[in-house]
């Protein structure tokens, strides 16, 4: 079995497949008829739940903001460090 083309979808669909499944359709038969995994239907109406938005920065927790932030901090810091260091030798040699 090939590997399938990653499929993007609108807001705007994302949005009726939620109205469909809320007002009483079962979950299979949307995810049957309209080719759709069960994992991003899942997310999909977990993040409709949440934020009633789908896009993934409004979806995180304040956990894995700080995290985030946390990693691009660190990565500047190292990146310093290593400039810091290149500039000593340059330094040391005169």
């Amino acid at each position: 079995m090939g590997k399938r083309e990653r499929r993007s979808f609108t807001d705007q669909f994302k949005q009726q497949m939620i109205q469909l499944y809320e007002n009483g359709k079962p979950r299979a038969d949307i995810l049957r008829e309209y080719d759709l995994s069960a994992s991003a239907f899942d997310r999909w109406v977990k993040q409709s739940r949440t934020t009633g938005c789908f896009k993934e920065k409004d979806n995180r927790t304040e956990e894995q903001n700080e995290l985030m932030a946390l990693r691009k901090e660190n990565q500047r810091l190292k990146m310093e460090n290593d400039i810091l260091k290149q500039a000593a030798l340059i330094f040391g040699r005169k």
